[in-house]
Order: C-alpha cells, then sequence, then structure tokens
C-alpha cells in the first residue's frame, strides 16, 4: 500500500511527478479517489494557502503545488465521472473581455480544483456570453471573473449584466478579484463576492456555496 502521506508532501512541496507516482501506487492499492482528495490534497492545498496568507510561500509556490495537484487530479478525474461522484460545486472562470493576462486566474483555478471544485477555465479576453452560455450549459453554481487592468475591470460589470439579462443572476454566485479590484468595486457591480488573492478565494467560494471549509 502506498504512503498516501507522501501524496500530501509532494504536493506541499510542488513535486507533481512525485504526486503522480503516489496516486497512481494508491490507486493500484485500492485506494479510493475520494480518500486521496479528502484525506490527503484538499489538506495539502489549505495548507498551501494558509502559507501563502504567512508569506512563508509565493507565486512560485502556489504555482507548483497547483501544478502537482493537477498531475494527481488528472489520474482521478476520469474514476471520480465514472463512479459519478459530485463535486463540491462546478465553477466557471475566466479573465474578462480585454484582458489577457491570466497567472493570477490560473492560481485561483488551481487553489480551486484544489479545493475540492470542478472548476472550468475558460482562459483570458472571456466575453460575457460565453460565460453565461458555459454557465448554463454546464450547471455552474459559482462564477470567477478575473481582471488585471483597470480598463477592463467594466467588463466584470457588463458580464454581471449579461446573467441579469439572460435571467441567470438568482442561479449564480459570481466572484471578482484581481489587482486592480477592491471590494467598493465587488460591491458596485453586484458581486457576491470579492477576494485578494488565490488563497482567500477557496474560503470565498466555500462560503458562497454555503460549504464549511
Amino acid at each position: 500500500m502506498a504512503d498516501h502521506k507522501q501524496l500530501y508532501d509532494a504536493i506541499l512541496n510542488g513535486d507533481a511527478k512525485t504526486s503522480a507516482a503516489v496516486t497512481r501506487d494508491a490507486l493500484a492499492g485500492g485506494t479510493q479517489p475520494m480518500e486521496l482528495i479528502t484525506g490527503y490534497m484538499i489538506p495539502a492545498m489549505d495548507e498551501v494557502g494558509k502559507r501563502f496568507e504567512c508569506e512563508e510561500y509565493f507565486v512560485p509556490e502556489l504555482l507548483l503545488s497547483g501544478r502537482a495537484m493537477k498531475a494527481s487530479m488528472e489520474l482521478l478525474r476520469p474514476l471520480l465521472a465514472q463512479g459519478g461522484v459530485e463535486p463540491i460545486a462546478r465553477v466557471v472562470i475566466g479573465t474578462v473581455k480585454g484582458d489577457l493576462h491570466d497567472i493570477g486566474k490560473n492560481l485561483v483555478a488551481s487553489m480551486l480544483e484544489g479545493g475540492g471544485f470542478e472548476v472550468i477555465d475558460l482562459g483570458a479576453d472571456v466575453a460575457p456570453e460565453v460565460f453565461v452560455e458555459t454557465a448554463k450549459s454546464k450547471n455552474a453554481t459559482l462564477v470567477a471573473l478575473s481582471a488585471l487592468l483597470t480598463v477592463t475591470m467594466n467588463s466584470m460589470r457588463t458580464t454581471i449584466q449579461a446573467f441579469e439579462k439572460a435571467g441567470m443572476r438568482n442561479k449564480v454566485k459570481v466572484m471578482v478579484g484581481g489587482a486592480p479590484v477592491t471590494q467598493q468595486f465587488a460591491d458596485e457591480i453586484g458581486a457576491d463576492g470579492f477576494s485578494e488573492n488565490a488563497s482567500a478565494a477557496v474560503a470565498l467560494a466555500r462560503k458562497l456555496i454555503a460549504v464549511a471549509a
């Protein structure tokens, strides 16, 4: 039987190769996917988030841990689908129209996936109607909007308005973030929540869908 603590350590240390190897061994030994996710992967990503908040970890460490977690998830995702296991919630994430920056968005996506969410990443420069169409077709309950440029912040407002126009605003929670975004702006455009960083985004997402951390 694989030493599952190694999986926790591999994600914490950003070691994708070991993360995948331990996951493969654990599955071969009969361990259930959800045992790995809830027992080791989510706690590891939570610890990564705490270290980031304490300034023990920085963006490079977050990216490496996210990559290690994804290496394991690639092996587990097909098995979860076969078993009909539902994620905590489905999240559609993207950088808004006119903005090509995606490092922050990628961090948030990795942290959310590590926190047990199913993440549909639309990339950068995403039009409002694409957010709406994807959230509808994927039956998502949460939408995460990112912007790094002051000039593209208004695309967040436009996207929220698109959800209102489509009659879906009461079906999804919208969270926003990015360097120029503030709580005041989030309130002004009618977002449900604002996060200053990738780590806090997971706690916010759980709060918005009323799932205890």
